[in-house]
Parts: structure tokens; C-alpha cells; sequence
């Protein structure tokens, strides 16, 4: 298999964490002199929205369903604003495109059309990015669908505990029935506390104190204790990349970007 260029965060369940994990990850990569690009397919929770500082002119939704929107009207640069706020600094760079958006405008970008045009988008710029990376809720609807069927390779994240570990299986069934899994797939289990209960995790990303998502990206931070080292492992595993950098924080305020 060739190294993959995109990845899709899938949840094995609701609040399995995937947004706050593609967010780490994309600043991971970005620190490595990557330039990344983030697509939000979780329309119902509009999480990714809450990492962008001040207004979204354009959300995934519309990019979806309007086919006059290019990928690059949609995809906001974070490194101005977080540069400002957090004082952050990255040799690459990280564009996300979060959905934001009301009911009707959700309900447009849920067609089968609106899905193939998300395959395609994902494609495209993955041609224009290093790293593309895709938050995906539990698949359950077209654009989840499009969202692992466009991309290379899949992250299974389960929270830890046994709700997680039931759910992975049948996780894998639908991307089985899809004909969307992969090789390359793997497991990453999340908020692990103690020793984790899912089942032979690639990757098992411990609980982060922070949880405001306004503060987030925290890995690299003074009392981010073995969090950044797993984000680390997982940018590593995801892209098949020598992920070496340091994440040592440079001051008070350091941000992992």
C-alpha cells in the first residue's frame, strides 16, 4: 500500500472524541512541516466549528452543495489566528473546513449528489495538502459514507471501556458492507485512564485534563503529561510518517501548532 495522503477519524460511537483527536493530530503534522487540511462530516454536532476563531463565510455544507465553491474558498487558515491568540508557531500550516450551518442548509448537504461531490473534494485536495484528515461520527448517513469511502485509511476511535470495545466490531461490519475497509485501518483507543479496555488499540491516547476546546490544542503544553507523546504516535501511525519532533513547550502560553 502506498502512503496514505488521507485519513478518516471514524467514532465507533457517539462522543467517541474524534474532533478534538483530528485537531491534535493536524497540529501534530503541521509541526513537522506538514501542510494540512480538515474537513468536518460530523453536521449534526458542528464540533469542529468551536476550534475556529471568529466567522466561518463558507462551511463544509455549502461546499458540498454548491458546486460553484471551491475547496479553497472553504478551508480557513488557523495559523494567523492561533498565532495571535495561544502565540503558536508551526514550520506547516492547518486549513479546516467546519460544518456550520441550520437545519435546511444540513438537509441540502446530506444527498446523495452532496456525497459524491464530498469524494471528490477530499481527492482534490489531497492533491493540494500533504495530509488531509476527515472527522467522521459513527457512519450513518451519506456523507459519512463518502467521507471513508474518498479517503485512504481509517481511524477506528473508541472511547475507552467496554462501550467502546462492543462498538468497534460492529463499527467494522458497516465498513465491511461498505466495501470501504482497509488494510491499513486501525484501532485507536481514547481517554484511556489506566490499562485500556479495547481490544489491541495501534494507538491509546490517554485523558487530557483540558477539555475547553477554545484551549485546545494543549499537546506540548507543561502539564500535558503522556497526551502529546500518544497525538505523536497517532500522526505517526495514521500517515505513515516519521513523526520526530519536539514537544517541548517553548513558553506559558505554547500551543502544540
Amino acid at each position: 500500500m502506498s502512503t496514505p495522503r488521507s485519513v478518516a477519524f471514524v467514532g465507533a460511537t457517539g462522543g467517541a472524541g474524534t474532533t478534538r483527536l483530528v485537531v491534535e493530530t493536524a497540529a501534530v503534522l503541521a509541526r513537522t512541516g506538514r501542510d494540512v487540511a480538515v474537513f468536518d462530516a460530523a453536521f449534526a454536532t458542528q464540533g469542529l466549528a468551536q476550534y475556529v476563531p471568529g466567522r466561518i463565510d463558507v462551511d463544509a455544507t455549502r461546499l458540498l452543495a454548491d458546486e460553484d465553491v471551491a475547496p479553497s474558498d472553504a478551508l480557513v487558515d488557523l495559523d494567523c489566528e492561533l498565532a495571535d491568540i495561544h502565540g503558536v508557531e508551526a514550520a506547516g500550516s492547518v486549513a479546516v473546513c467546519p460544518a456550520r450551518a441550520t437545519f435546511t442548509e444540513l438537509a441540502s448537504a446530506k444527498t446523495t449528489d452532496a456525497a459524491e461531490r464530498f469524494e471528490a473534494v477530499v481527492r482534490e485536495t489531497a492533491d493540494a495538502f500533504d495530509c488531509v484528515l476527515v472527522d467522521v461520527p459513527p457512519v450513518a448517513a451519506n456523507q459519512h459514507v463518502a467521507a471513508v469511502a474518498a479517503t485512504d485509511r481509517h481511524a477506528l476511535v473508541a472511547p475507552d471501556g467496554r462501550r467502546g470495545a462492543d462498538a468497534l466490531p460492529q463499527l467494522r461490519d458497516r465498513l465491511a458492507d461498505l466495501d470501504v475497509d482497509a488494510p491499513g485501518d486501525f484501532v485507536v483507543a481514547n481517554r484511556v485512564r489506566d490499562e485500556s479496555a479495547v481490544p489491541d488499540p495501534a494507538v491509546a491516547v490517554p485523558e487530557s485534563d483540558v477539555v475547553d476546546p477554545t484551549t485546545a490544542p494543549v499537546a506540548g503544553t507543561a502539564d500535558a503529561g503522556a497526551f502529546p507523546a500518544a497525538v505523536l504516535d497517532l500522526a505517526a501511525v495514521a500517515f505513515d510518517v516519521d513523526a520526530d519532533v519536539d514537544l517541548a513547550p517553548r513558553g506559558v502560553t505554547d500551543r502544540l501548532f
